[in-house]
């Protein structure tokens, strides 16, 4: 089996630069329990795609085979810096640079120093991959690209790992819900902001849980307007379309909130 594990993660550095706050502590502990089912599969390479590395005219990717620096996040600085330490599978990546023309999807590497990695990234890579023991393929998320093209970019990229031999572990980074606080809050007593989204947020992750992916395929489209979902859930399109678009199982390892925007943990059984 090519892709032997999966989550969903939000994109938020909170949980990473500031866990010591009780709502978002909750979510580094449940992407530490991502770390550990993910170690559990050995992959030899994890597969992100993050909706917080925006592209525009390419599907880009990243290439330099070491990627190493501290970060600070634009919205939330005040919290303090996001160190940061990555190695690149360059052929795999590669491999999936060349075979995107199948789709019609114009991809490009990214390869030069100092460029900029995202948070979502970074949060990921520090959770689900603390002692830098598996090598990335990273790719961004083209604002025209919508869903349903976002999943077959990660059929495609799901069958060169098949052709090459490679086992691998595939992320997508966004959130949920996304009305944030517009004021400033007592991060202690952080909720979700708008009740209806809320209930939105429960109900979807229930039809996740329920483990039919043409089900869950079809409930995206409803759920997104509702909930004024995080990038119309590309990152879930992705995750789906690296596993055929169908899983054995799915389980919500934390919902809560991210200064009134909702987010969720979830691992996937291919």
């Amino acid at each position: 089996m090519t892709v032997v594990s999966a989550f969903i993660i939000p994109a938020s550095p909170l949980p990473m630069v500031h866990g010591s706050n009780p709502p978002w502590g909750a979510f580094a502990e449940a992407m530490d329990e991502a770390g550990r089912r993910l170690a559990e599969t050995d992959p030899d390479v994890i597969l992100i795609y993050s909706t917080a590395w925006y592209a525009v005219l390419d599907q880009l990717w990243q290439m330099r085979a070491h990627v190493k620096g501290v970060h600070v996040d634009e919205n939330w600085h005040e919290y303090g810096n996001m160190p940061f330490d990555m190695h690149i599978h360059q052929p795999y990546t590669a491999a999936c640079i060349e075979a995107t023309a199948k789709i019609n999807i114009r991809s490009r590497a990214v390869d030069y120093d100092a460029f900029p990695i995202d948070t979502g990234t970074i949060g990921a890579n520090h959770f689900l991959n603390k002692e830098h023991k598996y090598k990335l393929a990273i790719t961004s998320n083209n604002l025209y690209h919508d869903g349903r093209l976002t999943g077959q970019l990660a059929r495609v990229a799901a069958k060169q790992a098949d052709q090459i031999g490679l086992r691998v572990a595939v992320v997508g980074i966004g959130g949920l819900s996304g009305s944030f606080f517009r004021h400033e809050i007592n991060i202690a007593d952080d909720r979700i902001e708008n009740p209806i989204e809320d209930n939105c947020n429960k109900e979807f992750l229930t039809l996740i849980e329920q483990n039919d992916g043409p089900v869950l395929l079809s409930g995206i489209e409803g759920y997104v307007p509702a909930a004024r979902a995080d990038m119309g859930m590309k990152h879930l399109y992705f995750v789906l379309g690296a596993m055929a678009d169908d899983y054995q199982k799915a389980e919500v390892l934390h919902y809560g909130p991210l200064y009134g925007a909702g987010g969720a943990v979830i691992s996937f059984v291919p």
